[in-house]
């Protein structure tokens, strides 16, 4: 039997109690340096209110002057973070920027990423690093009907999605996790991570721990919010993929390459056409809408809103939803043209680890092999910005 929900009157004591010692000790102390490069050339882009939740505190997005590395600076601590993470879907039904976000994993992106190992790989088996429910390996079989689907997530959701029969081991932690990490070890052909990176703490890690879990050979697929797309200095604070404070860093294409390069990895392929999400212009809407209404009745906040504020927001909500339908409207219509310019709001990269420098040990497991007869047709087109790199140099 699932646990019986906690009395929301008891959830918003525990939340006072824990906002009675202020916010600021869920802040480490300030970097004067960047993560990434070391460079101490930095500069404060936005400070910004959490506009999702609306949860207290003040969050700041650095950006480095040398390697345009952008991060939270300060970063919260394990503790801040757990809070700030806690209740994602408090809101989720009088959210307006949910209502719009909840689309952006549809089944034709998840499709779209699929189809982009389909020039470089057959994999027999694959691991999704933060799968969540699971949806983009059930939409991922239809292109890839003989792998085998694995899903990790720190949460409890990858086991409902194994019980839905979307993947079929579920690994709840965090492949960072040493015991995670040994028991997966050089265990997949593919590892994918969308929109995983930004939420770690230190994305490097994870970068390595995901090659330690691939086969000599395998590939690494990797989506994450493009901090150099145009959007980000047209919105400001208001651009959603800044996503404060769940988002502690945000790496631009170049670094990533860098970063693969250094680590064995031939580039075999990047894209910034078919990662774009048009949803930012009625994000940026609905952020703002949802930070001008009267405060949903959240356990954070000090009191339940009155009756007349939930009047008001639920007509105030009804309202703007012509508005909110145009913007989406506009960035359906423009995304074509966006997906080929610098407003492009997400990256992928495929990158394949080269032969003998995949992780020593661990034991690959059996799986269902692809019938020799089976032939596929690449529906993915050659003419993304795809290129390799020579590893002579290696």
């Amino acid at each position: 039997m699932p646990p019986t929900p906690q009395p929301i009157a008891e959830r918003r004591a525990a939340y006072a109690a824990e906002l009675a010692r202020g916010t600021a000790r869920f802040h480490e102390p300030r970097r004067a340096d960047c993560p990434w490069c070391g460079s101490k050339r930095l500069r404060t882009r936005l400070r910004t209110p959490d506009l999702r939740q609306r949860k207290p505190g003040t969050f700041a997005v650095d950006v480095c002057g040398d390697c345009a590395h952008a991060f939270q600076n300060p970063r919260l601590t394990p503790e801040g973070l757990a809070f700030y993470r806690r209740d994602p879907r408090e809101d989720i039904h009088d959210g307006l920027a949910e209502r719009l976000l909840r689309a952006r994993g549809g089944t034709g992106h998840h499709l779209a990423a699929a189809r982009a190992l389909l020039p470089f790989a057959e994999p027999e088996s694959w691991l999704d690093i933060g799968t969540g429910h699971g949806h983009f390996p059930a939409a991922a079989k239809e292109v890839h009907p003989y792998t085998s689907f694995d899903g990790l997530d720190p949460t409890r959701r990858v086991e409902k999605a194994r019980a839905a029969g979307r993947v079929e081991e579920a690994h709840v932690g965090r492949l960072t996790d040493p015991r995670i990490a040994e028991r997966l070890r050089a265990r997949y052909d593919v590892v994918s991570m969308f929109h995983h990176l930004e939420h770690t703490p230190e994305p490097r890690q994870e970068l390595r721990a995901a090659l330690a879990v691939l086969r000599p050979g395998g590939h690494l697929l990797v989506e994450v919010p493009d901090p150099e797309c145009a959007f980000g200095a047209l919105l400001g604070k208001w651009w959603v993929a800044y996503g404060q404070p769940r988002h502690l860093h945000l790496v631009p294409l170049p670094n990533l390459l860098g970063e693969l390069e250094s680590l064995d990895c031939v580039v075999v392929a990047t894209d910034r056409r078919e990662p774009h999400l048009p949803h930012d212009l009625s994000a940026a809407l609905a952020l703002a809408l949802g930070r001008a209404l009267p405060g949903p009745d959240a356990p954070w906040r000090p009191a339940p809103p009155t009756p007349f504020q939930r009047t008001a927001r639920r007509a105030l909500s009804r309202a703007s939803l012509p508005l909110l339908a145009s913007a989406a409207a506009l960035d359906r219509l423009s995304a074509p043209l966006l997906r080929r310019t610098r407003f492009s709001n997400a990256y992928r990269v495929v990158a394949r680890q080269e032969a003998g420098t995949a992780a020593a040990g661990g034991q690959p497991r059996s799986v269902r092999a692809c019938p020799a007869t089976t032939s596929r047709t690449c529906s993915h087109s050659p003419a993304k910005a795809a290129f390799s790199r020579p590893s002579s140099s290696r």
